[in-house]
């Protein structure tokens, strides 16, 4: 009996993707939140999913199993325990709901279009012509995708779209240029730095443009109720207030990553001649990239949503439908064939891993989980009796923070902006409040730096496989801390010279 039984062990070591310790440690969690007794405000199915939800999280954090694996576990959790609903059909059902959400499809689509740029040549020709204008250096072609983010961002109202679709290829075609590869092993060479600076550069575009994130008209209208329409975010007064802290953040984020996770090339003397003569040696844009860049070109103008404002609101279009146009243009064109689609793992690896963790955070909210907190921060700071500052110092931090448990910018945002921003009215003198609206303003695209599913341009960059996960997530929490502090400082001076308080 011992020899079977040590004959299954070593078969489940050997074949199972499990890691025994990181295991133990994820079940403890599970076991102690669920024997903890229901706060007041919640029922015992919410209190079980946050449990469920948090130990998910461990695990991931933990790689228990492969990200996907773990997911799936999710999903089944959550069908079995039925804590979302009464029924085992009814549990499913919402487990799987978010498989229909657009903007995981949109991360997918933009993962399979992308291989476009890689299979047409394009992608290199691109990362070429960045290495021959700041190939010197690898922290000036970091500055150069920057710069890209930030052309980019007044005209693509998703973030996604822009810094998945648009941006991520041109970074990956220049990290394969470099022969800088997650495939083997060489990631750390300048692709993982590009990748960081690829995402970082996002969540800061997205906070400079009222038009830079989908996001965004929503908070207009909460800064405005709470204000009783007595301050109203117009495109120009939004970019005009976040001009210089974010033109700051876009300074500073290059160098502070490449401190946090520096290449291993730092400097590539011969790079721009090499790029230069490659460029030669590729001639003319054959036709399949002239159809890609024009299947770019195509997306970008609808991504502006260009012919809406010359055509009217008719002619506006979904991110996600524009996105499935230019994939289907790039299938019936011949640049890419159905293998091609079937074959990109990456994307269909996030369709599982994030759609798992957007139906919890969506859970989360539809079971009160998250009115709940919001109303038990207001009490705790009412009773604390904190003066203005330190509450708004408090509401900003626990706003931004709180992105941990949300796996999309717009959920977070309905869920939790208009309360805290309600509580901040009731308690910051009237002469403080604009500077306040505003850096909870600038806190909504911050948070996007936290986490490899903060929002759906995480989760393209994070399985191109250039970031691990625990480097990911500290320079988040960095990133986050170093660029909430730009605004409060260099943002609430230059909101002062502007006259806003």
């Amino acid at each position: 009996m011992f020899k079977t039984a040590g004959e299954l062990l070593r078969h489940f070591k050997e074949a199972v993707p499990f890691r025994l310790g990181p295991a133990v440690i994820s079940t403890i969690v599970l076991v102690t939140l669920l024997l903890l007794p229901t706060p007041d405000g919640l029922t015992a199915k919410a209190w079980a999913l946050v449990a469920i939800f948090l130990t998910t999280i461990v695990a991931i954090i933990l790689k228990v199993m492969p990200i996907g694996v773990m997911a799936m576990m999710a999903i089944v959790i959550v069908s079995l325990s039925q804590v979302t609903a009464t029924s085992s059909k009814g549990a499913i059902t919402d487990a799987l709901s978010s498989f229909a959400n657009p903007l995981i499809w949109l991360i997918v689509v933009a993962i399979l279009i992308s291989r476009g740029l890689k299979k047409t040549g394009l992608g290199s020709r691109i990362g070429l012509l960045f290495i021959s204008l700041l190939g010197k250096r690898t922290i000036g072609i970091g500055y150069g995708l920057a710069i890209c983010e930030l052309v980019l961002a007044p005209f693509t109202p998703s973030n996604t779209a822009r810094g998945g679709g648009i941006v991520h290829p041109i970074m990956k075609s220049i990290a394969n240029a470099f022969d800088s590869d997650p495939a083997k092993g060489t990631e750390r060479k300048v692709g993982t730095y590009l990748a960081l600076v690829n995402y970082h550069a996002n969540p800061i575009t997205s906070a400079m443009f009222l038009t830079a994130t989908a996001p965004n008209p929503l908070v207009v209208d909460y800064v405005a109720r709470v204000s009783n329409q007595g301050f109203h975010l117009s495109w120009t007064t939004w970019a005009l207030c976040m001009l210089l802290p974010g033109l700051v953040c876009l300074l500073v984020m290059p160098l502070v990553i490449y401190l946090l996770s520096p290449p291993e090339l730092k400097a590539t003397p011969d790079a721009v001649d090499y790029a230069k003569s490659e460029l030669k040696t590729m001639g003319p844009l054959s036709s399949a990239e002239k159809v890609m860049l024009g299947t770019f070109g195509l997306l970008l103008v609808l991504w502006a949503n260009v012919p809406a404002m010359l055509f009217g609101p008719a002619f506006s279009l979904d991110p996600t439908v524009v996105a499935f146009v230019g994939l289907f243009v790039l299938i019936i064109t011949g640049t890419i064939d159905w293998d091609d689609v079937l074959s990109e793992k990456s994307a269909w690896d996030t369709l599982v891993w994030f759609g798992a963790l957007v139906m919890m955070a969506e859970q989360l909210n539809k079971t009160g989980v998250i009115a709940w907190f919001s109303a038990g921060m207001k009490g705790a700071i009412v009773a604390s009796g904190m003066d203005w500052l330190p509450v708004a110092g408090v509401l900003v931090l626990v706003f931004v923070f709180s992105h941990y448990f949300f796996a999309s910018t717009t959920a977070h945002i309905s869920a939790m902006l208009l309360a805290f921003l309600t509580v901040g009215a009731q308690l910051i003198p009237p002469e403080y409040l604009i500077p306040f609206m505003l850096m909870m303003t600038a806190g909504s695209a911050i948070m996007m730096t936290l986490t490899h599913y903060a929002t759906g341009t995480s989760p393209i960059i994070f399985g191109s496989g250039y970031v691990t996960m625990g480097n990911w997530w500290r320079t988040g929490l960095i990133m986050c801390l170093v660029e909430l502090a730009i605004f409060a400082v260099v943002g609430t001076t230059w909101w002062k010279v502007l006259g806003y308080w």
